[in-house]
């Protein structure tokens, strides 16, 4: 098995809030996708991103309103703003925020760090020590079809592997849309078991039980921040 799949964050127990914080932040993500152009027909990032909320079980009337509030004009305007920090031991996390107020997330993620005793860092201070990938995985029992399929589409890919019933692909962030395109035209029903894009730690750590309570419990803090849409990080936790 590639680097890529063994290094996927770790998948940490959520708690009765996380349901929320997920359609708050596909409701944002829709909303940016579709500011200046609504359609799903014409618009792919919007097309991705409603096919992974749908699957993800966000009801249909989350992802209207925010279409819908795209429409108008004068609404919030977030950005994606990325932080980086050293948690216990030799831990890194870097965290990824969707925001209309830098000053107010920012002041919670600090607050934070400083419950643990540690602090965030500048930019790069972390990201260096991570690999910026785009990862789908979905059941099918020809990987030589699969890789002729996306040479031919001109399609440059970083891995391509075999986990159990599951194919593996590991390529750059910006060719996640034309892989899904040229697949969808020869698996019928293709269902994407794996689908993510984001920061994959080049090695990871293992911590000691104090420095991993501490750890966790920086997490969580991070987690409940409302504005923060994903946590990556380099801790082993199995």
């Amino acid at each position: 098995m590639g680097r890529a799949y063994e290094v996927r964050k770790a998948s940490i127990q959520k708690t009765g809030a996380a349901k929320a914080k997920l359609y708050s932040t596909f409701a944002k993500e829709i909303y940016l996708a579709a500011k200046g152009n609504p359609e799903l027909d014409t618009n792919v990032a919007l097309k991705r991103i409603v096919e992974k909320a749908k699957k993800s079980q966000v009801p249909s009337d989350i992802i209207n309103r925010a279409i819908d509030k795209a429409k108008g004009a004068g609404q919030e305007d977030y950005q994606t703003v990325i932080y980086e920090g050293f948690g216990p031991g030799a831990s890194t996390l870097i965290i990824k925020t969707l925001t209309d107020n830098v000053n107010r997330t920012v002041g919670f993620i600090r607050a934070a760090f400083n419950k643990v005793n540690k602090s965030l860092g500048v930019t790069n201070s972390v990201s260096y020590n991570y690999d910026y990938l785009g990862v789908i995985g979905f059941k099918y029992d020809n990987e030589e079809e699969v890789f002729e399929k996306l040479l031919d589409e001109g399609i440059e890919i970083i891995d391509l592997e075999r986990d159990n019933d599951l194919i593996i692909v590991t390529c750059n962030p910006t060719d996640i849309h034309s892989i899904k395109d040229t697949l969808e035209k020869f698996i019928t029903n293709i269902d994407y078991e794996i689908d993510e894009v984001g920061m994959y730690p080049k090695d990871k750590v293992k911590l000691n039980n104090e420095d991993k309570e501490q750890f966790l419990k920086l997490y969580n803090l991070l987690d409940d921040v409302e504005d923060v849409t994903e946590i990556y990080h380099n801790v082993e936790l199995d």
